[in-house]
């Protein structure tokens, strides 16, 4: 009984670390994409329009 709890924790923190490490490699390649979207357009930046104020800014790197 012992051996199968374990065997069902080792499965559930492999899972865990699984989604986690998937999540992080989605985010890096969507961040790489817009770099290079933005490389090749030659932009500085991208704007974001700020919903309270109908003003532009830059777009922070962690949004």
């Amino acid at each position: 009984m012992a051996q199968l709890i374990f065997l069902i924790i080792l499965v559930a923190g492999g899972w865990i670390l699984y989604k986690r490490f998937i999540g992080d490699a989605q985010k890096l390649a969507a961040k790489s994409r817009q770099a290079e979207r933005e490389r090749e357009t030659g932009a500085m930046g991208t704007l974001i329009k700020d919903p309270a104020t109908g003003e532009y800014r830059v777009k922070r790197p962690d949004e």
